[in-house]
């Protein structure tokens, strides 16, 4: 097989309509699938980007030595020319099969790098080639009654009209809440309500349609407020974006400033020490709290090791990993990069990312009103049912109840995966020794929390329940940040040929704290930074967000940022937004029953 062959996009979709798995990097074609089931980031990350161009997603998860490997999965160069993106088949993409046969032999064995890979390796709509941009149909007809709080503009979905400089500059205030256009918090949290069209009317609208409204709604807004997604103004924007991450390579912003974890041991061993002391005094309750401060703050060590951000290597990265999320925590660090890998890809896509796949509980988008079925959970469907009919409607109100019981869920999350396909599927790798790594450590994790401290250490019943429910609530703001830089953002799809640096910016906020206080965020305060940059150590990020702050100045993306506390606001009034038009929809559908009209049902 000639590698420098030059292979036309309709080759290309011919040769994935086969089941192949296609993905482009660097001018190459590269294909995957000897790579796909021993990839340790997920075969999900792989699957995600099948028909894409993925140079820059590529290149911000491996280190130099990794991509150069890469060249041992070619079959062929691309053709001269911007690569038009196609939506991968894993989300729906669709693709004809050749009735010729002009692909070259893929019969061929392609060398598998996999003991060079491994070792470094941590990442973790149906369309033809040449489709444009994702636009969401609306069928709404008329509009008059039902209120929706949702934002509509003069300017149609796709018109890639691009907004005036000086016009942009002031929705970059805006959005960040600062400079001479700043906007008061109410109006930043409110300004859909105000601005919103005149609502459809519910009675010509099936339960389908009223939802592709609101989506369209979304869509536009973002397409009013972002850069176009023309391939062309996004091509730019790509060029831009590896410019500025040549600059933190060559800042030296890839290194890992080592003093700062000798700080950080210092503090997990004090918070432990004082577990341990208030233990020994029988002071329980305040040595849960000191117990829950250990978990929240050794998490963060956790996640630079998931992304390969101390050390730089694989293996001694992910043992760290092991032994802090696994032994310490017990949490599948396993489970949290194959979900991890994929929010950082496909951030907030509501079919693809887990992260804010949470119905019955919280809906961040109203796609989710008509069930969404998630490629990640292997096509599992969140029905939109009567319990979701419940509690999505006051999700605002139960947001940090549920928060300070998350860590139960991830227990559940983490047994899970290990006893899964996706965890075995490494047995054929290099990386086997994972899983049963992680069964070790967690079944240690629980030998020490849940026999030995929990039955054995503690008294009584009633303070057994106490101390679990509080070290375990005290965890609370950790699964607030989490989610905080997320679930007020966008969940809109822009369509396949929005650049990886604009979707991240888009889709991710950054919250601002004095220095002194980013111990406490643990760098998850710079999310948008670190979507950019996933492993530049934590210690760094706030050197990249002045890099990253011009680079929004000059291809006039807005940067989202804002105080803790504004944060927080943004996110209750999106899931506030989304509880209302859930109401409208459940009141509607009452009326449609009780009338016998025909409409939502």
């Amino acid at each position: 097989m000639d590698r420098d062959r030059i292979l036309t996009p309709r080759m290309v979709e011919g040769m994935i309509a086969e089941g192949h798995v296609i993905v482009m990097y660097d001018g190459m074609v590269l294909r995957l699938d000897s790579w796909l089931e021993k990839h340790p980031g997920g075969r999900l990350a792989i699957l995600h980007m099948v028909g894409k161009d993925a140079t820059d997603e590529i290149k911000a998860y491996h280190s130099a030595t990794t991509l150069r490997l890469f060249k041992a999965f070619r079959i062929g160069r691309q053709p001269a020319g911007r690569w038009h993106n196609t939506t991968p088949p894993i989300r729906g993409g669709v693709y004809r099969k050749l009735e010729a046969a002009p692909s070259p032999s893929l019969s061929a064995t392609v060398t598998d790098p996999e003991d060079e890979i491994v070792d470094d390796a941590s990442t973790s709509s149906g369309s033809y080639l040449f489709d444009e941009p994702t636009r969401v149909a609306s069928s709404v007809t008329s509009v008059s009654d039902c209120s929706s709080d949702v934002v509509s503009g003069d300017d149609k979905a796709g018109s890639g009209a691009r907004i005036p400089t000086t016009e942009m500059r002031k929705r970059t205030a805006f959005v960040s809440g600062s400079g001479a256009d700043e906007a008061s918090t109410d109006e930043v949290l409110h300004k859909s309500v105000s601005q919103s069209a005149p609502p459809p009317n519910m009675s010509h609208m099936t339960k389908a349609e009223y939802t592709d409204y609101l989506m369209q709604q979304s869509i536009e807004k973002d397409l009013k407020i972002y850069p176009s997604v023309d391939p062309i103004v996004q091509e730019e924007i790509s060029r831009k974006y590896r410019i500025l991450h040549q600059k933190v390579q060559d800042g030296g912003f890839y290194q890992c400033p080592y003093v700062e974890y000798a700080k950080e041991m210092t503090r997990y061993s004090t918070l432990f020490a004082c577990f341990f002391i208030f233990l020994r005094y029988e002071w329980y309750m305040t040595s849960a709290v000191f117990l829950g401060l250990f978990w929240h703050q050794i998490m963060f060590t956790a996640h630079d090791a998931g992304h390969r951000a101390i050390t730089g290597k694989f293996v001694p990265d992910t043992l760290i990993g092991l032994f802090i999320a696994d032994f310490c925590c017990g949490l599948s660090l396993g489970w949290w990069k194959s979900s991890h890998n994929v929010h950082h890809l496909i951030t907030n896509d509501p079919a693809s990312d887990p992260d804010i796949q949470n119905v019955p509980l919280f809906a961040t988008s109203a796609e989710y009103f008509k069930s969404v079925v998630s490629n990640y959970y292997d096509n599992f469907v969140f029905y939109w049912d009567a319990v979701a009919d419940v509690m999505v409607p006051y999700q605002a109100y139960t947001y940090y109840p549920i928060m300070g019981l998350a860590r139960f869920n991830l227990y559940i999350l983490s047994w899970c995966h290990v006893l899964s396909t996706r965890a075995s599927s490494l047995g054929g790798s290099k990386a086997w020794w994972i899983r049963p790594t992680e069964v070790a450590f967690m079944a240690c994790y629980w030998f020490i929390f849940g026999y030995c401290l929990v039955l054995r250490t503690l008294p009584t019943w009633p303070i057994r329940v106490a101390f679990v429910v509080l070290s375990h609530f005290i965890t609370m703001p950790l699964h607030v940040q989490i989610t905080l830089s997320h679930w007020g953002m966008s969940t809109a799809n822009l369509g396949e040929s929005e650049s990886f640096p604009q979707r991240q910016l888009r889709t991710t906020m950054d919250v601002d704290c004095p220095k002194w206080l980013d111990f406490i965020h643990g760098g998850l305060q710079f999310q948008a930074v670190h979507h950019l940059f996933p492993c530049v150590p934590r210690h760094n990020l706030r050197k990249v967000q002045s890099l990253v702050k011009e680079f929004c100045e000059e291809t006039e993306i807005p940067y989202s940022l804002f105080s803790f506390y504004d944060g927080n606001k943004v996110v209750l009034s999106k899931l506030d937004e989304v509880a209302h038009q859930a109401k409208i929809l459940l009141t509607c559908q009452k009326h449609m029953a009780e009338t016998g009209e025909s409409g939502l049902h």
